[in-house]
């Protein structure tokens, strides 16, 4: 397979992906992502911004949120986030500090 067909590929799995995550599974919770799998939307966002700014692409959080939701952080929690309780929280600290500070 040529790099060209694979870079293509690549980025139609991402937006199926994408797709699923914020179309068909809106009920998933992103703490519960996180404490299962070990990422979460926010980090597929961060992770496109991340590739964004490497190409030079000036890009924030909040602008990369907005992309990959689709619409910004409020409105995402106000239609979508639910209360996470005491457990979910407490695992979700220990999984953020390993997948995320650590691998920065």
């Amino acid at each position: 397979m040529d790099q060209q067909t694979e870079i293509e590929l690549q980025a139609a799995a991402f937006r199926r992906l994408q797709k699923h995550l914020m179309e068909d599974r809106t009920d998933v919770q992103n703490i519960d992502m996180m404490n299962l799998a070990g990422f979460c939307r926010n980090c597929l966002a961060r992770w496109y911004q991340e590739a964004a700014n490497d190409k030079g692409i000036e890009m924030d959080k909040n602008t990369a949120r907005e992309v990959f939701y689709g619409m910004t952080m409020d409105e995402w929690k106000a239609n979508y986030q639910t209360e996470a309780s005491a457990e979910k929280q407490a695992a979700f600290k220990v999984a953020f500090e390993e997948n995320v500070l650590k691998k920065g």
